[in-house]
């Protein structure tokens, strides 16, 4: 199982990370690449908003269920 914990962590915490990017280009913070679509669109923020909270959720569900 503690393969399994390891696992779950990462992918959460990539979730989380991306997240995060997606957020950052949403709102014009983050505008890497200069020719990305998502530079200032703000379904983006959205999505990485919803991203960030299920990698979060991935993260607290390894850390308390899976021994």
């Amino acid at each position: 199982m503690a393969y399994a914990r390891t696992a779950l962590l990462i992918v959460g915490a990539l979730m989380a990370l991306i997240g995060l990017i997606w957020i950052g280009q949403g709102t014009g913070v983050f505008p890497y690449p200069a020719s990305s679509f998502m530079i200032n669109q703000s379904p983006w923020i959205w999505r990485g908003l919803m991203v960030l909270v299920l990698g979060l959720i991935v993260v607290w569900a390894a850390r308390r269920f899976v021994r």
